[in-house]
This record gives structure tokens, sequence and C-alpha cells, in this order.
């Protein structure tokens, strides 16, 4: 799948491909990052910058238009309704315990993780499933990107290379 995205932003130019791929739930920062300094030979500090504004851009959206989607949504009903409530079920019981135990600390963690189903996406929905406002999760949000950003770095081009 990375790969297949990857070849997808091949066609635009390198710094608008790079701040795509970190708004895709799938690739984020775990993709961007790489591509940026290792395919498109970035400099790091331009790989970092782009790839995290690329990733705060959906979860700001999410978390300031999700109840307004969610009212909407709920009015409808079919395959796109139920999907949408899977996709905050999902967020749920993936954060809950971390939310229970940690708090808005766990919610920058858990986007921090550059894992698979965690990230900035799943973050903000998740946010959103608890009623924590804007205000509130938006700077443990950007935390978890900045932490996730550090991690994909040190990944990407080793610890001995960027001290």
């Amino acid at each position: 799948m990375m790969e297949t995205l990857t070849q997808f932003f091949s066609g635009f130019p390198h710094w608008l491909a790079t701040i795509l791929m970190a708004m895709t739930p799938v690739g984020e920062l775990r993709l961007a990052i790489p591509v940026a300094v290792l395919a498109f030979n970035f400099p790091i500090w331009k790989a970092v910058l782009l790839s995290v504004i690329g990733n705060a851009i959906p979860p700001m959206i999410i978390l300031l238009f999700a109840k307004r989607f969610h009212e909407y949504i709920n009015k409808k009903s079919g395959v796109f309704s139920s999907g949408w409530i899977k996709t905050l079920h999902r967020a749920q019981e993936k954060f809950a315990g971390d939310y229970q135990k940690y708090g808005l600390i766990g919610l920058m963690i858990f986007i921090g993780v550059p894992l698979p189903g965690t990230g900035a996406w799943t973050g903000a929905l998740a946010a959103f499933v608890f009623g924590i406002p804007f205000r509130k999760s938006w700077p443990y949000v950007l935390g978890g990107i900045l932490i996730s950003a550090c991690l994909t770095l040190l990944v990407t081009v080793g610890a001995d290379k960027i001290f």
C-alpha cells in the first residue's frame, strides 16, 4: 500500500507530494518523512516541516468539523453512516485505555507512536468521541505529531546522523 501511495504522489512536485503523503490516514509521517529524506533528498528540516504541516491539516479539520459532520450523518442512513459509526467505534476502542489511564497526555503519546492504527487521524477521531474540545485537544494532537516526526526521523536516518 505504501508503495502504491508513493507511486501515486510521484507525479506531483516533491514539496507538495510530501505534504499530501503526510495527509493520508495510512501514510501520515511514517510515509512522508522517509520518502522526503531518502527519495526526494530533502534536507531534514524541510522534510520534517512539510510533513508536520501536512499531517496537522486533517486532524485540525476533524476536530473543528466532526461534530457537525456527525450530526449530519446521523440524519442519513445507509452504508456511509454505518461506516462512520464503525470508524468512530474503532477509534474509541484503540484509545479508550490510554485516555482513561493518562488523559490528554495519553492522547499525545497515542498519536506520537508511529505505528499503524495510531496517529493524528485516529487521535483526532478519539478526541471527538471522548468529547474533548478543540482548544484542549489541539495542543496535545500537535505535540503527538511532533513526537511522531522525531521518532520517524530517528528511524529514517539513524540517531548517529542527526546528533
